[in-house]
């Protein structure tokens, strides 16, 4: 046991290594997290730290070390895939056995590729040099990665640069070790110095680098100003792994499963729409959310061929009525979409400018989307220039849905798709959910709170501060880091807290209604219609919740948008989701409200604010020492002030005399009114032993500065300060007061 502690401690610059390793792979699967499934990421993080815990635990021993970890492998890949449910053991050993090599392909090859890749790390980066291209192999991939695809990295590159660092720290001292082992063991003896500059320094660097203002960068890098110079956006990775063009511009998304970033409007023509009645023109609904974004769904819901005057089959809202609205729709554009828009919900097709265009309609019922196939011929993609459909637009009768109570709404429960959250969704955001809609007592009124406190607590913007994002997950981090964004992030966020409240809802994106045609329509479409004009400025995104026989009611959180949505209820504005007036699409007002209410602290589980409030908590403690370690310098400061300039020597020595007297008088020592400090002195000798002995040089320099015309010196003001320091240091031990003993009697 001896011997395996003495090996122990001899490798402390193996087991700080293998730290700093971790850090690294660590940083790598927070990347990886966004493409591996979750139990391949779980996988791979338990077989680095059973590798790393066992090389810290059998630091000599190689060939057992080797072993243990491979019994370990074979165990964590068990308990991990058993814990995913990637498979389910039953029946006796050796058929769990067997169901155990058929589950396990191919997870353990990434399993055994990081176990073999740690293996290498550990044997091979072991001088200043090899860090140094350790570190240069890690960082320009993840820095090219961070570039180049929606997913921020900019705090992984930080913890590898963290990492590096302290590596390089950690192998200078080790060198030191070797050549100055006496000055080695010194540092061992007393390391508390050393520790306490380090996270001073440390303390303050993370001070500095949190409280600096955030600033747009000045330059690019050179591949994105070539881009940009080209009239061309920068290319980025789907979650698929291709290649696509990273949106630059306002316009309908084609992809979903990666929201975020930021856009610039675009304001170029799309369609003109008219209709008696202004709505949200509504394209697609997405209802799988990845944690990054939402999944195009096409194994949900069928899809069927269509004609024109066909009536479209609809999910059945008994207790919401209707109204028959006609649109007409104009492209105004050469671009091809996938789905033809309308009002919610659109019930028939009554003409188009395509001849057998028909066999290009498909319906899927479930999700009231009418889909347009894009088959491209020679070159040039066919799509209606000119459509009309009818809606049926539901009319909510708000006084009646309020009352409903959850087991009303839904007395056989929701499905599972339309409440579905992924594994491992952050818990605060559904406690955050939870608090906001405690007040509610209906779902209805749920909904509406969560829509109210998404409107009031965050700021709408199109460039929205992404470096303030930390949380792998969208929602997360608009809400408790981001706090400001778009119309994807307020959607989004609304339709994920609605579900984590067991409401089902789904996301939904297409068109504004854009702003109303200039001057009167020539041929009027309908009866009391207008015309819109929209623009890729217009592209939006809203929630639809699902109220049982009232059906899918549309709800707009994003601030500065209201829905143009037909109601039952006479109610007041402030008790509806959702209201009429509207103000101008995609132009939210930006003023601050001043009954916004403070925006959701972070959870304090998050690693941030606790490392920021240790490094101010360090800080702090470090300045209260230095005033505490100079106070004799801050009470002459202090003092020059109150009389008018520097203290010469003289005074310096005078009010020193002054504190010294403070000291003696608390440990009993009190000077009369009526005597001299040299009384004093003679007095204090009978009360403690050897007193006036260590009092007298320092009368001697109090009285010259005091009395005599000789001026004094700094040499004379440096010996005061000596004296005064010993004095305080060794009364205790050197000067005992004599205690007064009872006489015995005779």
């Amino acid at each position: 046991m001896k011997k395996w502690s003495e090996s122990f401690k001899s490798s402390w610059y193996t087991a700080l290594s293998i730290v700093w390793l971790m850090v690294v792979a660590v940083q790598w699967l927070t990347y990886t997290r966004t493409v591996w499934f979750d139990e391949t990421n779980a996988l791979v993080l338990s077989v680095l730290t059973m590798a790393a815990v066992v090389h810290l635990l059998l630091p000599n021993a190689s060939w057992l070390r080797l072993g243990v970890k491979a019994v370990a492998f074979i165990v964590v890949t068990y308990m991990t895939l058993e814990r995913y449910g990637v498979f389910q053991p039953t029946g006796r050993l050796g058929e769990r056995a067997e169901q155990f090599s058929e589950a396990m392909f191919p997870y353990v090859w990434f399993a055994l590729g990081a176990w073999v890749l740690f293996e290498f790390c550990v044997r091979t980066v072991t001088s200043q040099r090899r860090i140094l291209i350790f570190a240069f192999l890690n960082l320009v991939p993840m820095a090219a990665l961070d570039s180049f695809t929606v997913v921020s990295l900019w705090k992984p590159v930080a913890w590898i640069v963290f990492a590096t660092m302290g590596w390089l720290v950690c192998d200078h001292f080790r060198r030191f070790q070797t050549r100055f082992p006496k000055g080695w063991r010194a540092i061992r003896r007393n390391p508390f110095k050393l520790i306490v500059n380090t996270a001073v320094i440390f303390s303050l660097v993370i001070l500095a680098g949190v409280n600096m203002p955030f600033v747009q960068p000045v330059l690019t890098d050179p591949y994105t100003a070539w881009r940009h110079l080209q009239g061309t956006s920068n290319v980025a990775f789907n979650s698929g792994g291709l290649l696509q063009g990273q949106a630059s511009a306002s316009g309908y998304s084609r992809e979903d499963g990666q929201l975020g970033g930021g856009f610039n409007f675009d304001f170029t023509p799309v369609m003109t729409v008219e209709s008696s009645e202004r709505s949200y023109w509504r394209g697609e609904t997405r209802m799988t959310y990845n944690g990054s974004g939402w999944e195009a769904d096409s194994g949900w819901g069928t899809l069927e061929g269509v004609g024109r005057e066909q009536d479209l089959e609809r999910k059945a809202a008994p207790l919401t009525p209707t109204r028959t609205v006609r649109q007409r729709i104009t492209m105004q554009s050469e671009s091809s979409y996938p789905v033809l828009f309308g009002a919610f919900s659109i019930s028939k097709v009554d003409s188009l400018d395509l001849e057998n265009g028909e066999s290009r309609m498909q319906w899927k019922s479930e999700q009231s989307e009418l889909h347009w196939q894009e088959r491209a011929g020679r070159g040039t993609t066919v799509y209606p220039k000119t459509y009309t459909i009818e809606s049926e637009i539901p009319i909510v009768p708000v006084d009646k849905l309020k009352l409903e109570t959850y087991s009303q709404l839904y007395p056989d429960g929701v499905e599972s798709r339309y409440v579905q959250v992924p594994r491992g969704f952050p818990k605060r955001v559904t406690d955050l959910a939870e608090e906001i809609a405690s007040e509610g007592e209906t779902p209805y009124e749920k909904v509406y709170l969560l829509q109210q406190y998404l409107q009031m607590n965050y700021t709408y913007t199109n460039n929205p501060a992404l470096s303030r994002k930390q949380s792998d997950d969208f929602v997360d981090s608009f809400l408790f880091e981001v706090k400001e964004g778009y119309c994807d992030y307020f959607s989004t966020a609304m339709v994920m807290m609605a579900r984590s409240l067991d409401i089902p809802a789904r996301w939904v994106k297409g068109y504004s209604p854009g702003n109303p045609a200039a001057g009167d329509v020539p041929e009027r479409f309908t009866e009391n219609s207008s015309q819109y004009e929209v623009t890729n400025a217009n592209a939006h995104s809203w929630a639809e919740v699902y109220f049982g026989d009232y059906g899918w009611v549309p709800v707009e959180a994003t601030r500065g948008f209201n829905m143009p949505l037909l109601q039952e209820s006479s109610a007041p504005a402030d008790a509806e989701v959702t209201q009429e007036q509207e103000q101008t699409p995609d132009t939210p007002e930006e003023q601050e409200d001043p009954a916004v209410q403070a925006a959701p602290e972070e959870s304090d589980s998050n690693l941030v604010p606790i490392v920021v409030s240790a490094a101010a908590v360090v800080v702090a403690a470090w300045g209260l020492y230095l005033l505490w370690a100079r106070r004799r310098s801050v009470y002459f400061f202090f003092m020059g002030l109150r009389m008018g300039g520097p203290l010469t020597a003289d005074q310096k020595i005078v009010l020193e005399m002054e504190r010294c007297l403070g000291f003696l008088k608390r440990k009993g020592l009190r000077r009369e009114e009526h005597e001299t400090l040299r009384e004093s002195v003679s007095r204090w000798e009978k009360k403690v032993k050897g007193s006036e002995a260590a009092l007298a040089p320092l009368l001697a320099l109090f009285e010259k500065a005091r009395y005599s015309p000789e001026r004094i010196t700094e040499a004379e003001w440096t010996e005061m300060q000596r004296l005064t320091v010993e004095l305080r240091r060794n009364w205790k031990g050197y000067y005992p007061v004599l205690q007064n003993l009872p006489q015995s009697g005779g």
